[in-house]
């Protein structure tokens, strides 16, 4: 795994992809019971036209800190993938989650779904079951009802089928995309610009 120095989840300048939630003086007060973070995970695989942050990463905050203030879950932290593939897990922002989880800096690790953490079916499975158990970290897929707190829970049964189904999208996708390119070169229209 990668290492990052201590200071980086406290200076977010010098980390592009990590950002600190702003915080309420409620909300800090509450935190005062743990100084674990609360690691609110979102990616994305394709950039979109706008500059700066895409739409849906912005969308994907805008819930994540809601949930996490409604549930009174403490010292959020963004960390950010946009325009990575969820296909592996060489992306900056879930490594530099990863190394505040080894460290043992992480209680609650949200997304907003399971297809955010990664489309990689068995290392998502890995992450899910073994990595973040094994650090004491729980972790909560939103609007797939999947939460590691409630083990009997029927939403988590499911969660091997929908992380290969979010696997299977991505080799779907995949393979239309090189079937209309293989068409454009067939027609002599110019793959690049």
């Amino acid at each position: 795994m990668t290492t990052a120095p201590n200071s980086a989840i406290l200076d977010p300048l010098t980390n592009p992809v990590l950002t600190v939630a702003p915080q309420s003086k409620e909300d800090t007060t509450m935190s005062g019971a743990t100084n674990k973070i609360t690691a609110l995970y979102c990616r994305l695989s394709q950039e979109d036209a706008r500059l700066g942050e895409s739409l849906s990463i912005e969308n994907q905050k805008a819930i994540l800190l809601e949930y996490a203030k409604k549930n009174h879950f403490p010292n959020p932290v963004f960390f950010v993938d946009d325009g990575y593939s969820g296909t592996n897990y060489d992306r900056p922002g879930f490594q530099s989650m990863l190394v505040e989880i080894e460290a043992g800096r992480v209680g609650i690790v949200i997304t907003k779904d399971l297809s955010r953490l990664g489309r990689n079916s068995a290392l998502t499975g890995l992450y899910t079951n073994f990595t973040f158990p094994q650090y004491s970290v729980r972790y909560i897929a939103i609007n797939d009802n999947y939460d590691t707190i409630d083990p009997n829970s029927v939403n988590n049964d499911f969660a091997g089928i929908k992380n290969w189904f979010n696997e299977f999208y991505a080799r779907d996708t995949s393979r239309k995309i090189r079937a209309v390119q293989k068409a454009k070169g067939e027609r002599g229209v110019p793959l690049t610009v």
